[in-house]
């Protein structure tokens, strides 16, 4: 272990960063619950989406989860977890199918393609360069509307907020029931993050779905009485693509917004978890960055031949770092928990939307947190953020917050003669989002 992932030489040992593994898995296992539900419709409220079996999307997402991790893990030697991303199965299920009427094999497509695109990108260092050519403000804005837009969709899961034919949308019945259940999940999670309890989010579904029991709620398929805890895996949804759109112009729109998104997140994740964990160099540079972001797109084009969405670095990691997690021996421990996690497929499935949903609500907290951080008080850079922000829940697409901030974006600086302030790539997506409404 020494030999392979330097141990002494990152100052930590092999007990901690088993510690540091397992605290990495409880802070991000809810994707095992709650990536599942997201794309087998459990959560889309809609009768007439067909979603993907849930059975087969929980084994891609353990598989993907434990592949990419341990690409990451011996490539690039970082504690740095990979699993389906929040936001991007959302993305997937509530816009391209929902809302554009792909099916999930298109938007499968989709995904898989970009993660081909995402390794070329990788290799020859171009990731950096579009990254660096995309407008500050607008990269926060993104996240910051991610986490309005799930936070929505949670309240929405839990039916603490419905429809309302007077006011649009309105306040549920928060007295009983499931909004009641969920309100309860939501308290436990926010007092045990307050107090920094390790895995506070997986911790709270889990409580939640106990105390769903005795109100009825918390129930399996056919009832309790055949009811095992423990089951083989099912079989993986492999290669179910289809590419008959892909030449379509709103396939282009899809396909963009997963890069762009998975693009952001990923290096934002990256920056923080090694910077946390004191890796980053004296000139700000993350060691083995190629390998890293080259880990997280092998993620997800094998994700996408799995039959999940896509697969991204996540900041959870930041718990396994702050036990002491400093190499990839981390990332081994939590594929490991991963790969275990697929015999236990009966208790995730008995997990309510109830439960999840809080975990939703709060990870839109976490993804909100970029907001301090806009330039609101310099007009052609705050608006079209606040523009990028609100759109995605107020359209329901994280797709046309990205179109919307980066049209209005180039708009304002044309009108304020800031036209060095509009990078070639800037430009380029300003001309193809225009295009997009006379060549549908």
């Amino acid at each position: 272990m020494e030999k392979l992932f330097k141990l002494q030489e990152k100052g930590t040992t092999f007990q901690r960063e088993i510690l540091a593994g397992l605290t990495t898995f409880l802070t991000m296992a809810y994707i095992l619950a709650v990536n599942p539900g997201i794309l087998s419709g459990r959560f889309a409220n809609a009768e007439t989406f067909v979603g993907m079996p849930w059975g087969g999307i929980f084994t891609a997402t353990a598989i993907a989860a434990a592949i990419a991790t341990l690409v990451m893990a011996f490539t690039a030697n970082l504690p740095v977890a990979l699993a389906p991303g929040m936001g991007l199965n959302a993305f997937f299920v509530y816009t391209v199918v929902l809302h554009m009427g792909y099916t999930w094999q298109i938007a499968l497509t989709a995904v898989f393609l970009e993660g081909i695109l995402f390794m070329v990108l990788s290799l020859f260092n171009v990731r950096e360069a579009i990254i660096k050519a995309i407008p500050a403000n607008l990269k926060k804005a993104v996240a910051v509307g991610i986490g309005l837009f799930i936070a929505l969709i949670g309240f929405s899961n839990a039916n603490i907020i419905i429809g309302n034919s007077g006011t649009i949308v309105g306040l549920g019945n928060i007295t009983s029931g499931g909004a009641l259940l969920a309100l309860i999940g939501l308290t436990i999670i926010i007092v045990l993050y307050v107090l920094k309890v390790p895995g506070a989010i997986l911790i709270g579904i889990l409580a939640t779905t106990i105390i769903g029991i005795p109100m009825g709620i918390t129930q399996p398929f056919g009832g309790w009485s055949d009811w095992r805890p423990f089951a083989m895996p099912e079989a993986p949804l492999l290669f179910k693509f289809d590419f008959t759109k892909i030449l379509s112009f709103n396939f282009f729109i899809v396909f963009f917004t997963f890069l762009f998104v998975d693009i952001f997140d990923t290096v934002g994740t990256l920056v923080g978890v090694t910077t946390q964990a004191g890796l980053i160099d004296n000139d700000g540079n993350i060691p083995r960055v190629k390998q890293a972001l080259f880990s997280d797109a092998l993620g997800t084009t094998v994700g996408a031949a799995l039959g999940t969405s896509t697969v991204t670095s996540y900041i959870e990691s930041s718990a396994g770092v702050a036990a002491g997690g400093r190499t990839g021996l981390t990332s081994v421990v939590t594929a490991i928990m991963f790969l275990l996690a697929l015999f236990l497929s009966p208790l995730f499935l008995l997990i309510p939307n109830e439960a999840t949903a809080p975990a939703l609500i709060f990870v839109g907290f976490l993804m909100i947190q970029p907001v301090t951080t806009i330039d609101f008080k310099e007009p052609t850079e705050g608006i079209p953020a606040f523009i990028a922000i609100v759109m995605m829940p107020f359209a329901y697409s994280i797709a046309e917050g990205i179109v919307y901030g980066i049209i209005s974006y180039v708009v304002l600086k044309i009108a304020a003669r800031k036209f060095q302030d509009v990078t070639i790539v800037t430009w380029v997506l300003f001309v193809v989002f225009i295009l997009r409404y006379f060549l549908r």
